[in-house]
């Protein structure tokens, strides 16, 4: 292009410092709010000598029985009576991991209730999570 300061035309360049402004705030949002989103609900897991960690994909569900006896799918609050339904229809018809994490001072007794909702939903495997155990 011919640049003549006393002729006014079009000007054909793309100013690109507002796009780099804009991508870099949202690249520090995507940073700051990342981590938050996988955090899920926090119990106190019981101990133990053999754990393998919990798979990193985003092909499973995560059922939590907090101190209190309520319970949670991922993070959402599930009613005992309405656990059964959630479960087939999330877990069982797509055919999705479900994993059970139970706080260790939860009742055995409401534990096991779970686990047998979680049975009479017609999900086979059910996998558990506990915390490493330290020496």
């Amino acid at each position: 292009m011919d640049f003549n300061p006393h002729k006014r035309g079009f000007l054909a360049e793309i100013n690109v410092t507002p796009f780099v402004d804009v991508m870099l705030v949202l690249l520090i949002i995507f940073m700051v709010t990342a981590p938050m989103l996988t955090q899920g609900v926090e119990v106190d897991l019981p101990k133990t000598k053999t754990v393998e960690t919990l798979p990193e994909d985003s092909d499973h569900l995560i059922l939590t029985v907090k101190k209190d006896g309520s319970l949670f799918l991922d993070t959402y609050a599930v009613k005992m009576e309405e656990l059964e339904k959630y479960l087939q229809r999330l877990v069982k018809d797509k055919q999705k991991l479900l994993y059970l994490k139970a706080d260790k001072d939860v009742a055995y007794g409401v534990v096991v209730k779970v686990m047998a909702r979680v049975k009479s939903a017609g999900i086979e495997k059910l996998g558990v999570v506990a915390d490493p155990e330290v020496n």
